[in-house]
């Protein structure tokens, strides 16, 4: 009797001890998911020792400064809209002394797959016109009575309209493959590049590779190498920058040189800032760079540069090999400020 009675009471005991442990863990509830937050804003600045765009300096080789504000709005984690202004200090044929850009487009996430679908502007405020023959009722596209009346051509006789700016459309895809290891490809588009009159097309392909965050200890300091090879397709420029030499008449438009461009570099990261510095060159010879660009600033002739679309012989360098020095902070509201 006495050893049923004991048994009972393990029984009752395990029983009891079972609902209790049952109890506690029904009794504990999950911490609630933290609040949705459909909107931030990302923004920053930069300042770099050459402003280089797709392999061609953008500031005669000197300093510049640039800056940003982006607006984002969250549909859910997977796909995001953006809006962003953007600024540079610029050197560019026209003398225009600033790059306004404002985009905006939206980017979605499909697993390892980050898109991003967009129009960017490009503006150039305070542009001048420099070209002799245009003059209004000349025909010429961007003639206006400034083009003969500024006094200022340029030595080299290179010409520029008053008016740069120009849009793109754009398509892009980055890939995270592992914790280390991103790659992806860019597609740009826009039906008249750099107001030339001619359409331009760019393509190309990135890679970049990030350290473990235990390369340089407990320091918090991160670091990455990333390059990028692309091509730049161009199409003909209207009559404003046509030439007509005994080499050959393109009084209708110049057939703009496509190149090939890419540059490699290594980032050093830490908190908000970045540290790059990169290698950047094309392909372009000094003769096609100066039909391109319309480099103001080159006196540097040679009748090796002389061709049926650079009759003038004046070679440029600002499509040559540069390095690059970009030190920059980027932060948003929802991590940085919150």
């Amino acid at each position: 009797m006495k050893k049923l009675v004991l048994a009972a009471a393990v029984v009752a005991m395990t029983a009891g001890s079972a609902f209790a442990a049952d109890m506690s863990v029904k009794a504990i509830k999950a911490p609630p998911p933290p609040p949705f937050e459909p909107w931030d804003f990302a923004f920053g600045s930069a300042l770099m020792n050459d402003y280089v765009f797709r392999g061609v300096t953008q500031s005669n080789h000197k300093p510049s400064v640039a800056a940003y504000f982006e607006p984002r709005y969250n549909i859910n984690k997977d796909v995001q809209l953006y809006i962003g202004a953007a600024g540079e200090s610029i050197s560019f044929p026209n003398r225009a002394a600033a790059e306004i850009d404002i985009y905006g487009g939206i980017r979605p996430t499909v697993g390892m797959f980050a898109f991003d679908f967009g129009v960017w502007g490009y503006l150039y405020p305070g542009g001048q016109c420099f070209n002799a023959a245009a003059f209004p009722g000349s025909g010429i596209p961007g003639s206006e009575l400034g083009c003969i009346l500024n006094g200022n051509l340029p030595f080299n006789g290179n010409v520029a309209k008053k008016n740069a700016s120009f849009y793109e459309g754009y398509a892009k895809v980055n890939v995270t493959l592992n914790d280390q290891w991103q790659v992806g490809a860019n597609e740009y588009y826009s039906p008249n590049f750099l107001n030339l009159g001619a359409w331009g097309n760019y393509a190309s392909l990135t890679a970049k590779w990030t350290a473990p965050g235990t390369t340089f200890g407990t320091s918090g300091v991160g670091m990455y190498i990333s390059g990028e090879f692309g091509r730049q397709w161009l199409g003909t420029s209207d009559a404003f920058y046509g030439v007509v030499s005994p080499l050959g008449n393109f009084a209708a438009g110049v057939p703009e040189p496509s190149y090939n461009t890419w540059n490699v570099g290594v980032g050093f990261t830490y908190k908000v800032f970045t540290l790059d510095l990169r290698y950047s060159d094309t392909n372009l010879s000094k003769a096609s760079c100066n039909v391109f660009t319309s480099d103001y600033t080159t006196r540097n002739f040679n009748t090796a540069f002389i061709t049926p679309t650079n009759p003038g012989g004046f070679g440029s360098n600002w499509c040559g090999a540069t390095g690059i020095v970009k030190l920059s902070a980027d932060l948003t509201a929802m991590t940085n400020l919150k």
